[in-house]
């Protein structure tokens, strides 16, 4: 922190504690009579708090800021990195719009985020780059990796746990003759996220390329929220109905029956975007009046118009051994229409990942790096 011209590192660490209200600071305290030391979990809550606290003194020294709390005289002791950090912060847990890069068809192009499998393994400093690529822009390759099944497996617990569903710890796409999903076909697929109706919905996905020796199937994205920003601000009224409206979202076979009811655009506590939910085959019959109906169709076509501009879709082929890792809440994928050839088949395997365990290895990673 620059203090203000004719003001000591001292006054500006003291004004900017005493700007923040004490019961926050004192609900932070790191001693050891407020937080285990080893797990560093809270063993006081806000009850055991005074309810009229209040900063008494605050004082610099050696990198701490000290506390001295009324009316009970504790002192609370924190670094001043950790302090600054933490009262400099922007609120949230880095999944809204806050925390991410927006990006069209002409930013991403040509520089897609791609790392080699052998140095993401090898090199820490690599992993940590593809796993912010992945947080921050919602997507990332992993290239040459095996050409072997299962592999799309050993990639995710690389940095996450794999989130089993009704297909499996992971799912095979490719065309097959009594098909239960229309990705097992060759027919094309528009731009989606993956089962909307479950809840939770899997945060994060991957798809590798195991053979790709067909016409077609050319792989596509839109960065979801570029596109709801720009619902936002071309038709505000469009995007808070969509953001508004439960849509129910459900998919059925022999053995599974899954519905869940969430709006097409999600957003945290603040408004901020934070979700994009989107499929068209599997979004089902409203129950809204008549009249919302109408409205709601309106503002889900244009949303749907947005999605299509060819400005924010990114056209691109799986070779055989790369791994696309896609954040499913907000990175809308999809696929021109394919035929098997004389010289090989089209196979993708895919499986779900959460974003917290992401989140969790990206956080050890940035420890060390």
């Amino acid at each position: 922190m620059v203090p203000a011209p004719g003001v000591s590192a001292v006054d500006g660490v003291e004004h900017l504690v005493r700007s923040h209200p004490a019961v926050w600071l004192r609900d932070t305290c790191p001693c050891e009579r407020c937080r285990d030391p080893r797990s560093g979990q809270k063993l006081t809550s806000v009850l055991d708090l005074p309810v009229d606290l209040s900063v008494e003194t605050v004082e610099e020294s050696e990198g701490l800021v000290t506390v001295r709390f009324a009316p009970d005289g504790h002192v609370a002791a924190f670094p001043v990195t950790w302090l600054l950090e933490q009262l400099g912060r922007p609120d949230g847990d880095g999944r809204s719009e806050a925390d991410k890069r927006r990006w069209t068809a002409g930013a991403l192009a040509g520089c897609m985020p791609v790392a080699d499998w052998d140095g993401y393994r090898r090199e820490a400093t690599v992993r940590r780059r593809v796993l912010e690529d992945v947080l921050h822009l919602g997507v990332a390759i992993l290239r040459r990796t095996p050409t072997t099944e299962r592999t799309v497996l050993d990639i995710a617990r690389t940095f996450g746990y794999v989130r089993e569903t009704n297909y499996g710890q992971l799912f095979d796409v490719r065309a097959e003759v009594e098909a239960n999903n229309l990705a097992c076909t060759g027919l094309a697929i528009a731009p989606h996220t993956d089962n909307p109706y479950r809840d939770p919905v899997p945060t994060l996905q991957l798809l590798h390329c195991l053979s790709n020796a067909i016409d077609g199937g050319e792989s596509g994205l839109v960065d979801g929220f570029e596109a709801a920003a720009l619902l936002r601000a071309e038709d505000p009224s469009s995007f808070q109905l969509l953001a508004e409206t439960p849509v129910l979202f459900a998919w059925s076979d022999a053995r599974a029956a899954l519905r869940a009811e969430r709006p097409i655009i999600g957003l945290d506590p603040l408004g901020r975007i934070r979700e994009v939910r989107l499929n068209h085959r599997s979004m089902q019959p409203g129950s809204l009046p008549a009249g919302v109906v109408a409205e709601f169709y309106a503002a889900y076509r244009k949303f749907t118009r947005i999605i299509s501009r060819p400005e924010l879709q990114v056209t691109f082929r799986l070779e055989p051994g790369d791994c696309l890792i896609l954040d499913n809440v907000r990175v809308l994928h999809s696929r021109t229409a394919f035929s098997d050839s004389a010289t090989g088949r089209r196979h993708l395997q895919g499986c779900y990942v959460d974003m917290d365990g992401l989140l969790s290895t990206l956080a050890i990673l940035c420890r060390s790096t």
